[in-house]
């Protein structure tokens, strides 16, 4: 197929793009609460030019989404908790800063697979958005490589890197979760296959990076194809909607 409408979607495809569109846009957020609080300048505005990368594949996603003459305030901060459906590894919050930059790791390597699934979707736009993140996504895996590495290189943060991936791993494997719609959005030709064949990919990474893991013993993350939010959801989306709460005609 090539050259669908992104106005005829089907619901199940929209649904899909919804669980892209949510991680992206909380990932946005997440990175920038550390600027002014990471341990160097350097890194406040290397996570303040990540997130916002992050949050612009969400908006164009969203636009996508919303269609023509909607704002896209309206599904980025009006809908309820219930209806958003981002992974839990970026809803989790991560203080310390070595688990910040394990999931930073986690999240753009994954990100580096998942949008070579719209390489040749149907939807010309989507092609268009896939071109764009990857490139932007390549430098988002720089950066984090960077990071881990230097992290790595003291004995007293290569623990607390191990301790990091102990905690985050599940989360990591959860973002491979079929969401829902996911069947719908290839059999409409939207992306080529499905999230879980890209796991062993990631898999090989995370073991050539971080040292082999019991893949068989990381505890299963049953995020109900992401229709269920995690406990750490609730306090961010308070956060994400206090400027429009506070005036309603805010634009995102």
């Amino acid at each position: 197929m090539s050259g669908v409408a992104a106005g005829s979607l089907s619901d199940g495809t929209r649904e899909f793009l919804l669980c892209l569109a949510d991680d992206e846009h909380l990932m946005g957020q997440r990175h920038t609460e550390w600027i002014g609080v990471a341990p160097f300048l350097e890194e406040d505005l290397a996570l303040a030019s990540i997130g916002q990368d992050e949050l612009g594949h969400a908006a164009m996603l969203y636009e996508l989404l919303s269609g023509p003459g909607r704002d896209i305030d309206d599904i980025a901060l009006g809908r309820s908790a219930g209806e958003y459906r981002s992974c839990w590894l970026v809803e989790q919050k991560c203080p310390d800063w070595s688990d910040a930059l394990v999931r930073h790791w986690m999240y753009d390597t994954a990100e580096s697979l998942r949008w070579q699934m719209f390489e040749k979707s149907s939807i010309d736009e989507l092609r268009g958005i896939a071109a764009r993140a990857l490139g932007e996504e390549s430098f988002h895996v720089m950066h984090a490589e960077a990071m881990v590495a230097a992290l790595s290189l003291s004995s007293d943060a290569h623990s607390r890197l191990a301790h990091s991936i102990a905690e985050l791993l599940s989360l990591g494997v959860a973002m491979f979760e079929a969401p829902a719609g996911e069947l719908d959005a290839i059999d409409d030709g939207v992306v080529s296959t499905s999230m879980v064949t890209l796991l062993p990919e990631w898999q090989q990474r995370v073991d050539a990076r971080f040292g082999e893991q019991d893949w068989a013993a990381v505890d299963t993350v049953h995020q109900n194809g992401r229709t269920t939010r995690s406990d750490s959801f609730a306090p961010m989306y308070d956060v994400m909607r206090e400027v429009l709460l506070i005036d309603p005609e805010a634009k995102w």
